[in-house]
Formats: structure tokens, C-alpha cells, sequence
């Protein structure tokens, strides 16, 4: 039995409260591995700017991130309870393959319910109760990626639920994901623009969503509601017709 087995094996068989605490424990460190890669990254980007300097940091956003991570580990308990119950299902894991297909089909499935849920959060009934808290800060910062509304947690959470239901993935596949998830988050509240200046000149590369893509949206909320990729807003028409041009003044400033 190697690491990841016995890993899983223990996390389905020791009593609950203690792989609550593992589970807290677990998002804790994800969240401050964010914040120092974040920080990083925007130290090694400060040149490359694609939304301004954010606002000084409240007590208010520090409490609605503390606030995400406990929901998080919450959303992470309630898969746990699942999947010792046989409702949730996760196949063993395979090959280099296999897992490639499986994390690619969890990305591809999460990025659409993402964007179905983005934008429904933006409906007038809806936006005030579940994602009007994240757009009281517009010019981002690391931090801004775990300042939601409780109900948005919990909403992403439960979409991430019922996706790994109905996928059936591996558990390393669903391990990657999750890494995947936490950069790419991270990656669209930095302020600055990592990645290099081609990047919307690659044919396969240009439907992956940038830094740049996402801090629009918090500029302009009727455009560019997807997560990992613009396919959907291609698709339904909400891709901000600024994006070349952001993307393009954002990559040229340490020029």
C-alpha cells in the first residue's frame, strides 16, 4: 500500500472528529500557502499591474476569510460523511492516464457549473445575498480569493459535491484538482498579470483564463464570469471585448 492509499484509508476508518481536525488542519495550510505564493507572486509581478492597488486591509476581510476557510473545512467534512456513507464514490486510483482524464473531466465539469453558478449569483435577486460581499473589494489582493459571503462558500462547496458524485473520480485526480482550484483562484486575485505576453496568441493556451481576465470582472460585472477557461463566455457572449487589450497593456508595462 503506498502513501496516497494509506493516506485514504485512514481518513475513511479514524473517528470523525479527528479527521475533522486533519480537515481543518489541511485548509488552514492551504490558505496560508496561498497567501505567501500570492504574496510572491505579486512581488515578482509588480511591474505588470492589471487592476489597481487594493484598499487597506480591514478587520472585515480578514474575518470573512477566516470565516471561508471554517466553511471550507465544513464542505470537506460533509464529502468525508458521503463517501463513508457509499454515497459519494471514488474509484482507485490508475494510471498517469486514467488520472489525467479524471482531473481533466472534474475541470471541465466545475468550470461550467462555476460559470452557471457566477452568473446566477449575479441575477438582482440573488447578488445581494450571495456575492455582493466579494465585490466590495474590486481592486484584488491573495486574500480577496477567500472573501466571500458564507452562502457562496457554500454554494461553490456543494457544486464541487455533487460534480465528484457524478464523476466518480480517483482520489489523487481529485487531490489534483484541488491544488488545480487553489491556483487558479489565487492566480485571478493577484492584481498582476503573470503570465507572459503570448499567452493570447497560443491557439489551445488562449482559451486558459488569466489573471487579467478575472480582475475585469471585478471592474465590469457583466463580463467574464468563467473560472479556468473563457470557453463559456465565448460561447454565451459575456467575454469582455477589453480582454486583448487588458491583457496586452497589463503584459507591457515591464516592458
Amino acid at each position: 500500500m503506498n502513501l496516497l492509499d494509506t493516506f485514504f484509508t485512514a481518513l475513511y476508518t479514524i473517528p470523525l472528529e479527528q479527521a475533522a481536525l486533519w480537515s481543518l488542519l489541511g485548509n488552514i495550510v492551504m490558505f496560508a500557502f496561498a497567501l505567501l505564493l500570492g504574496e510572491l507572486l505579486v512581488h515578482a509581478f509588480h511591474d505588470r499591474a492589471n487592476s489597481p492597488p487594493p484598499e487597506p486591509l480591514t478587520r472585515q476581510e480578514v474575518l470573512l476569510a477566516l470565516i471561508c476557510v471554517l466553511l471550507n473545512t465544513l464542505v470537506a467534512i460533509i464529502g468525508l460523511v458521503l463517501w463513508r456513507a457509499n454515497i459519494i464514490v471514488l474509484r482507485p486510483n490508475g494510471d498517469v492516464l486514467a488520472t489525467l482524464l479524471d482531473v481533466a473531466v472534474l475541470i471541465l465539469l466545475m468550470d461550467f457549473g462555476m460559470y452557471v453558478f457566477h452568473r446566477a449569483a449575479h441575477h438582482p435577486l440573488l447578488y445581494p445575498i450571495i456575492h455582493r460581499t466579494h465585490h466590495l473589494y474590486e481592486n484584488p489582493r491573495p486574500l480577496t480569493l477567500f472573501v466571500l459571503n458564507p452562502f457562496e462558500v457554500l454554494g461553490f462547496g456543494a457544486l464541487l459535491i455533487v460534480v465528484i458524485l457524478v464523476a466518480q473520480s480517483s482520489q489523487l485526480a481529485i487531490l489534483i484538482y484541488l491544488a488545480f482550484n487553489l491556483i487558479f483562484g489565487l492566480v485571478g486575485h493577484l492584481g498582476v498579470e503573470p503570465a507572459p505576453g503570448a499567452w493570447l496568441r497560443l491557439p489551445l493556451v488562449r482559451t486558459i483564463s488569466t489573471s487579467t481576465f478575472h480582475a475585469e470582472h471585478h471592474h465590469d460585472k457583466g463580463h467574464n464570469f468563467g473560472f479556468y477557461t473563457v470557453l463559456w463566455d465565448r460561447l454565451f457572449g459575456t467575454l469582455s471585448p477589453q480582454y486583448q487589450q487588458d491583457f496586452t497593456r497589463a503584459t507591457d508595462q515591464s516592458g
